[in-house]
């Protein structure tokens, strides 16, 4: 898709760190549509080269194999670029209960190495993934960005504290740096394999192979499901944004409607059943609930929509057209 606010940057440079990840590599595909030079920092200990195979012999296209737990890897990343989109992580609630200290040095030692490599590259604007997580046991819908709980999860606390840094790194050192709360993000490239694999592609998997989908608890538990076009919407609003004051702060990233689990199983259901009719007699199972996770999240998008001209185009319905379009062409 090509967008105009990103015309101004087309001699620039940005780096993608995580660059091979699932939405990662979505960016990296929309910059490169739009003629932006783009590097891309992975280590692939969750991202993919598939992601990024198509992008390889580009010509504005720099892969950096390297890990932002090394800050000589960051700052090698940083040289001749102007704009970073930082997505690095390592996600999910139950990896980081199982391992916290992996996740820590990932998402708050490279983080912050990210940061220092920034402000010493003189980067112009750091825009980097935060997460829905950090609302935490805070229950009221829908969520506002300046009112949080207490995190459930090491996951969480790491991406809390990303924030935190995010603000000091603006206030000592002058770094513009924009934080999107990511909810629950959908689409193509998106790993349904694995034990930490995302609820929907992991579900589209399944009842494509009519096994059928395990559902934590009575399905009840609702989120606030966004299609990745959405998301890379919002990080070009975040990147370009010449409003001053839509700068050094955190935003929703979301569609803003909330769908429970049962609903996505139909909803599922019902379109994959237009593939292969089979689908339709695919019942769910229920286990016990997992620790760490939020009941209920629903996002309140005024702030994006106000300070970054944010328009969501993508439904959970539509985002569902459209992933599953692309999963049943790589999955059968």
């Amino acid at each position: 898709m090509i967008y105009s606010e990103l015309k101004p940057l087309k001699n620039q440079q940005i780096l993608v760190t995580g660059g091979a990840g699932f939405i990662g590599s979505n960016l990296c595909e929309t910059l490169l549509e739009n003629n932006i030079k783009v590097v891309c920092l992975d280590n692939f200990s969750t991202g993919k080269k598939e992601n990024i195979s198509a992008f390889l012999n580009h010509t504005h296209f720099k892969l950096i194999e390297g890990d932002i737990r090394n800050l000589e890897d960051c700052k090698k990343a940083c040289v001749n670029t102007n704009y970073i989109l930082h997505q690095a992580a390592l996600g999910s609630v139950p990896r980081s209960i199982e391992d916290p200290i992996t996740t820590n040095d990932v998402n708050i030692s490279g983080f912050l190495n990210m940061l220092v490599a920034a402000r010493d590259a003189k980067i112009k604007r750091f825009v980097y993934a935060a997460s829905s997580s950090t609302y935490g046991d805070h229950e009221a819908l829908p969520k506002e960005e300046d009112t949080i709980g207490k995190p459930l999860s090491p996951y969480a606390i790491t991406k809390y504290v990303n924030e935190l840094y995010a603000d000091i790194f603006h206030k000592t050192y002058q770094l513009d740096t924009i934080g999107l709360r990511y909810f629950n993000v959908f689409g193509k490239k998106q790993d349904p394999n694995g034990a930490y694999a995302a609820v929907i592609p992991k579900f589209i998997h399944q009842l494509i192979n009519l096994e059928s989908p395990v559902i934590n608890g009575d399905g009840s538990y609702s989120r606030d499901f966004t299609y990745i076009d959405n998301i890379i919407q919002i990080n070009i609003k975040a990147l370009t944004t010449k409003n001053e004051n839509s700068l050094n702060t955190i935003y929703n990233a979301a569609f803003g409607e909330q769908t429970t689990l049962l609903e996505l199983f139909d909803l599922l259901k019902m379109n994959l059943s237009g593939f292969d009719n089979n689908i339709k007699n695919v019942e769910l199972k229920f286990r016990d609930l997992r620790a760490g996770d939020i009941p209920h999240s629903l996002a309140s998008i005024d702030k994006a929509k106000k300070l970054l001209n944010y328009e969501p185009k993508y439904n959970i319905a539509s985002g569902l057209n459209e992933a599953i379009s692309w999963y049943w062409k790589h999955l059968k």
